[in-house]
Order: structure tokens, then C-alpha cells, then sequence
């Protein structure tokens, strides 16, 4: 049997988890991979992914999502391109969501910009950070 172990996931309530199931979704191609009502709260679970990694968001249904990760507390998303962080940005100030316009902060932090989800978690979508990167190399960096 294998046994998961490291950093799994991050946890997080939500009041409407259909909406947070679109809002992930849509902003960082996240997919159900898993899903229950957990039989003594009988709240709705759902695991979430984008499967480039084993790591997963969990939503717990809430009436009163919290803590909300805000203001700077944050989800971070890579992206593939600027182009992608500016045409989710377009998308999500035509939602009313944009936090942040997009910002170009140089290496190592890169071109980032900060979304509101349903409940008013924090995402931030990026281009050009190296996190998974320098995890996967094992090397640690230290720019001062």
C-alpha cells in the first residue's frame, strides 16, 4: 500500500462550492478528482487539481467561509505566458474579481497578479516564478 506523504494539499471553506468548482476551474485549470459529503458534518468535500503535481485544494462546504486567505495570504498558480496572466486579468476585472493589475517584479517573483475567488480567498496567477522549479532541482537558491 503506498502511503502519501510530504505536502498534500491545502484545505479551504466555501460557501457556494459549485461557484469555487468554476472559479478554479477557470482561472487555474483546476478539475474535480474527488468529491463526498462527509457523513458527520454532512458538508460537500471536493479535491481539486490541475494534475501537474500531487497536490490538491480541498473545499469544504460552509455557511461562513473561514479564515479567508486575504490580503496577501495567497494561492499561487503558474501560467504559461504574460499573455495568460493579462487575458485571465481581462477576465477576471470584466468579473469584478481583479485584486491586482498585473506587476512585473523581476526574477525570482516574475509577473504576478492577484484574483478574488467566490469567497474571497486570494489567488495569484504568475508568470516566471521558478518555486517548482528550484523544489524540483533540490538546489537551494541565495540571492540576497
Amino acid at each position: 500500500m503506498a502511503i502519501d506523504i510530504g505536502l498534500t494539499h491545502i484545505a479551504l471553506t466555501a460557501k457556494d462550492v459549485d461557484a469555487s468548482i468554476k472559479f478554479y476551474a477557470e482561472y487555474a485549470n483546476f478539475r474535480v478528482v474527488h468529491q463526498r459529503t462527509d457523513s458527520a458534518s454532512e458538508s460537500r468535500v471536493v479535491w481539486l487539481s490541475d494534475e501537474t503535481r500531487p497536490f490538491a485544494l480541498v473545499l469544504i462546504e460552509s455557511h461562513s467561509p473561514s479564515p479567508i486567505l486575504e490580503p496577501f495570504a495567497h494561492l499561487g498558480v503558474g501560467c504559461s505566458s504574460k499573455n495568460e496572466v493579462n487575458l485571465l486579468c481581462e477576465q477576471a476585472a470584466k468579473d469584478g474579481i481583479l485584486v491586482t493589475e498585473p506587476i512585473d517584479s523581476g526574477y525570482p517573483v516574475g509577473y504576478w497578479a492577484f484574483i478574488r475567488d467566490p469567497d474571497g480567498h486570494t489567488l495569484e496567477i504568475s508568470y516566471g516564478q521558478e518555486i517548482g522549479l528550484a523544489v524540483a532541482d533540490g538546489k537551494p537558491t541565495n540571492e540576497q
